[in-house]
């Protein structure tokens, strides 16, 4: 069984639209996919329309959240499975974050205008759709400019964090978003701990409490992590009794990724999905749609 936990669509900052993720899983010779689009839920319904028979759809969402450490913000993905996008509390703050991703997205795109940046807001907006705003649709922008090649190289100069253009934004504080997804009937998973120079922000102690407040899980194998940091995650799961997960984190041509590149082991995958209960899994033999 082949089983990729963390893709994204446009309904966020993917390029491919739910019914063709959930195509191109098929294709990709995956049986179970989960579709994780950040601070969104958008895409739940149209994934679910189009899945086959053959192929069970794990319904999720990326939550923007941060720490503090050293009296410093720092970013944080935690990926949500199967809770239930009716709770009251998620509903709030998946709506806070939604137009705080656009505020910040318009913010970044003013500091480039205001700097020259041959860019438009509506241009951003027009690669977004819709969708919560997002850098890769900033990046697009900067492609569709001639500034930049790919959307990898527009983040590696012109929407690097810390960079002149970068703004931050006001995410939900990590321990929170574990505990309202656990109120919500969801597993949590923090997506590629120690990529991204993370792994003084999540060390051993954090994840001790996190799993304390209700955490399932680590992405372990997840392409920004190479062997050492799988090595040392993987024990250190063992240890606090975390599910391990593995996932590619597709974004369609936002970034040089495929799908079932890094996937999940089946029997992980079953205790991730016996935690939960908001809403089922949809797959071979499992018609609800609640």
């Amino acid at each position: 069984m082949r089983i990729d936990l963390h893709t994204h669509s446009s309904a966020s900052d993917g390029t491919d639209s739910p019914a063709a993720v959930v195509a191109l899983a098929v294709g990709a010779g995956l049986d179970v996919v989960a579709l994780t689009d950040h601070d969104t839920t958008a895409g739940w319904e149209p994934a679910a329309a189009a899945r086959p028979e053959s192929l069970t759809l794990i319904r999720g969402a990326e939550f923007s959240t941060h720490v503090v450490t050293a009296g410093r913000r720092r970013s944080v993905h935690l990926l949500g499975y199967l809770f239930d996008p009716a709770d009251p509390a998620i509903v709030a703050e998946q709506a806070r974050l939604v137009d705080e991703r656009l505020q910040r997205g318009l913010r970044i795109v003013e500091n480039m205008v205001s700097a020259g940046v041959p860019i438009t807001a509506e241009q951003v907006l027009d690669f977004a759709a819709g969708a919560p705003v997002g850098r890769p649709h900033i990046g697009r922008a900067l492609v569709q400019a001639g500034l930049v090649a790919t959307v990898t190289e527009a983040f590696d100069t012109y929407l690097a964090g810390g960079g002149p253009y970068y703004v931050p934004k006001d995410d939900t504080e990590l321990t929170l978003a574990v505990e309202m997804i656990a109120a919500a009937g969801g597993a949590s998973v923090v997506a590629h701990p120690w990529g991204r120079s993370q792994r003084s922000v999540l060390d051993e102690a954090r994840f001790r409490e996190l799993k304390e407040r209700g955490l399932s899980g680590i992405e372990v194998d997840h392409p920004d992590h190479g062997p050492n940091e799988r090595d040392e995650l993987r024990a250190m799961a063992t240890r606090l009794h975390l599910l391990v997960t593995g996932s590619s984190d597709y974004h369609g041509t936002n970034k040089v990724l495929r799908l079932g590149q890094e996937t999940t082991d089946p029997g992980m995958f079953a205790e991730l999905v016996a935690v939960t209960s908001g809403v089922h899994p949809l797959g071979p033999g499992e018609c609800r749609t609640t």
